[in-house]
């Protein structure tokens, strides 16, 4: 073998080194970005979701917020029976009975971004002593006062997967803010009450 041939052979070495060393790095970091996009698409779910292990149990009836002494919410065309309304303004829910104004609840409505759904609903879930998945982290919550949802859960809007409704909070002090992820956030001892005046396709009323 001649001295080039040499060189040539050596050349054509470090050239097959220099392009598997350009491969791997090329690959891991094709593997990096697809993890992040991946971490990133996946990070954040729509709303606030539940399951339950428990069976309905009977407990203490919370005090409504306010007696009422007048309706503050036009009822024109609310249903006659028990209603609920829900005033993403005002921040409280009121129960009408036959378009009378029962009680009133202070609430903490959705965040920007994540706003609670304006419309006509009806309550389609109830489970007390819910017990929920943190849909991040999969971390399970089981009833008690570091529950994110307090000791009750009262569900009118699903998209099959998500699921929005009234639940309780261990961090009442936020009650009356925009700060959930489209849940209604109430004080423990009042969607205790609520929980107790409502029923299966009870209507619930979302208005600004």
């Amino acid at each position: 073998m001649t001295m080039r041939s040499k060189f040539k052979f050596k050349g054509l070495i470090l050239l097959g080194l220099l392009a598997t060393i350009l491969i791997s790095v090329s690959q891991q970091q094709t593997t990096i970005l697809n993890a992040t996009e991946g971490t990133s698409a996946t990070s954040k779910p729509q709303f606030e979701t539940i399951e339950t292990l428990k069976k309905p149990e009977s407990l203490p009836l919370g005090q409504p917020s306010f007696e009422p002494t007048s309706e503050e919410i036009d009822t024109e065309g609310l249903a006659t029976e028990m209603h609920l309304v829900i005033s993403l303004k005002k921040r409280r829910v009121y129960v009408y009975q036959d378009n009378k104004l029962q009680q009133s609840y202070p609430i903490a409505v959705g965040k920007a971004g994540w706003e609670t759904p304006q419309g006509s609903y009806q309550v389609m879930d109830m489970q007390p002593e819910p017990v929920w998945e943190h849909p991040w982290t999969g971390e399970i919550f089981l009833p008690g006062p570091k529950n994110p949802l307090g000791s009750r859960w009262i569900g009118f809007w699903t998209d099959g997967v998500n699921s929005i409704g009234f639940h309780g909070t261990p961090n009442e002090k936020l009650v009356g803010r925009a700060v959930s992820h489209g849940c209604i956030r109430m004080r423990n001892q009042d969607i205790v009450a609520l929980y107790a005046q409502v029923s299966i396709g009870t209507p619930v009323t979302v208005v600004p």
